[in-house]
């Protein structure tokens, strides 16, 4: 299998990284700046002596090398600043999303796209439509990022490992996320039977907010190692064709009543991409905000058409 990651940022580089010790075939990391992927490149392949894995991986500035990729995982674009929210990003990571995927789509016309890039809801419906592959190739990354902050600030509370928290997270990458605490459970437990109402507003507040946090922590640049983990997970469902749920952003046909947009849903992946949306049994509070979610996304897709 082949896999390209477009951008090589801090979360490019890391994703690039885990591809190869994780041992998921070759890797190619492209990005404008001449000589940064080539260098990443030498040092993950000066790595590999150490770490065990082999140094399939090419850096580059030419998109002729990432031809033929089964895989590609896009995450180019300018990161957040403190103070700015996803869709401060919006008109600038537009332009370089339409030009991303102009480049990578003639060579790779059977590729899965996965996109990382801020905002997540609204670069992944300008990806498919600017590629025009089949909607079950083009999906985004926020799911598992999101479901992976809420269960480590849910273990934090109750000071259990993170290995017995299960919780997921559906709807938009930012302030629409639907949390489902009726699916959450520690050790095997339900969640609300261990946190009052006010507790579980503030572990999902904190999600929500999770992005935001850590960006003000660092003064400048944004998450990498989760975000990068995360698209990680996701390329292995595909590579080794897991048929693995997990919740990522993905085009709806009348599931939950939704239809003709993107939002955050849990979705089956293996080697053809989404192979099956899987709905879960929601109440009519939590199928309302994720409704109100996708209605959010659309309007803010619509959007993009003004730019």
């Amino acid at each position: 299998m082949k896999t390209t990651v477009v951008g090589s940022g801090f979360v490019g580089q890391t994703a690039a990284m885990r591809l190869l010790e994780k041992g998921l075939g070759d890797v190619v990391l492209i990005d404008i700046i001449e000589g940064k992927p080539q260098g990443l490149a030498l040092d993950l392949k000066e790595t590999a002596p150490v770490e065990g894995y082999e140094p399939t991986i090419v850096g580059t500035n030419d998109y002729a090398d990432t031809a033929g990729s089964d895989v590609v995982v896009i995450t180019a674009g300018f990161p957040r600043k403190p103070g700015m929210s996803r869709m401060d990003l919006l008109g600038k990571n537009a332009a370089i999303m339409s030009d991303v995927v102009a480049k990578i789509t003639p060579g790779s016309p059977n590729a899965i796209l996965i996109v990382v890039s801020n905002p997540l809801d609204e670069m992944t419906f300008l990806a498919a439509e600017k590629s025009g592959f089949p909607r079950e190739r083009v999906f985004g990354m926020a799911g598992v990022l999101d479901s992976a902050r809420l269960r480590y600030f849910i273990a934090e509370e109750l000071g259990v490992s993170t290995s017995g928290v299960e919780a997921m997270t559906l709807g938009s990458h930012g302030d629409a996320m639907v949390a489902l605490p009726r699916h959450a459970t520690v050790n095997g437990k339900p969640l609300p039977e261990l946190v009052d109402e006010q507790t579980l507003e503030r572990l999902f507040q904190r999600t929500r907010d999770g992005g935001a946090e850590i960006v003000a922590l660092l003064g400048t640049g944004s998450a990498y190692y989760a975000p990068s983990a995360s698209v990680v997970a996701m390329v292995e469902a595909i590579a080794n064709d897991t048929k693995t749920i997990l919740p990522v952003c993905a085009w709806t046909t009348g599931q939950y009543g939704i239809k003709d947009v993107y939002v955050g849903v849990p979705a089956k992946l293996g080697r053809g991409g989404i192979e099956e949306i899987v709905e879960l049994d929601l109440n009519d509070d939590e199928l309302t905000r994720l409704r109100e979610a996708a209605e959010g996304i659309r309007t803010k897709c619509e959007d993009l058409a003004k730019l």
